[in-house]
């Protein structure tokens, strides 16, 4: 009889694109299930985890669970090049799949779609302290068994080889489970959110525990 070996870490090949684009979908809504809540079903992903597979497929790992990506860590080690590189790469992309709003937003939508076409929204204060960024998600059923962690080391570890000094991560206010883990690792405030509601802006120096 085979036996089933446990969840692990490992770089991410193209194969594991749709189970990203699940895994993102499936926690888009603040850590909880987006499915259903767009007309484009790929928005989401579109935005939070397909540029940084085109990009920055060396920062991409995921969490193997029978063949399958359950969960990963993506991100930049430099955001401002990031930026310019998804400007120049991932936008034409988005331009076949989706209109960006020529006036005010009609709806959630359009809103995040315009969201999705404004790269520069990333080019927040701080980036020559914290110059990385990422994101990391995992199906629920992987949450609070340590796997996170895992993911996010590696990253940690692989964003300093490419000469990054720190990292900062933009978490909305709603999602309690997620503030908690980044404390855990080694994250503090930044900035707390602009407007009541609004997101909270992390960051952690590289090379040594905490800042």
């Amino acid at each position: 009889m085979a036996t089933h070996l446990a969840p692990f870490v490992r770089g991410y090949v193209p194969a594991d694109h749709d189970a990203v684009y699940d895994v993102c979908v499936r926690t888009g809504d603040a850590g909880n299930d987006a499915t259903g809540m767009f007309t484009h079903g790929d928005l989401i992903p579109d935005i939070w985890a397909g540029p940084y597979l085109e990009l920055e497929p060396k920062l991409a790992f995921v969490l193997d669970d029978g063949g399958t990506a359950v969960g990963y860590v993506i991100g930049a080690a430099d955001t401002e090049a990031f930026v310019r590189s998804y400007r120049q790469h991932w936008i034409p992309h988005l331009a076949e799949v989706y209109v960006e709003p020529s006036g005010p937003p009609a709806d959630a939508e359009e809103t995040l779609i315009e969201f999705a076409f404004q790269p520069e929204r990333m080019m927040g204060a701080r980036l020559d302290e914290y110059p990385a960024h990422l994101h990391i998600d995992l199906l629920p059923p992987y949450q609070g068994k340590g796997h996170g962690r895992r993911l996010i080391e590696l990253f940690f570890e692989s964003a300093a080889q490419a000469g990054a000094t720190g990292v900062h991560v933009v978490v909305a206010r709603t999602n309690t489970r997620a503030h908690g883990f980044y404390e855990r690792v080694g994250f503090h405030v930044l900035e707390g959110p602009d407007e009541p509601g609004g997101p909270v802006f992390y960051g952690r120096r590289l090379g040594r525990t905490g800042d």
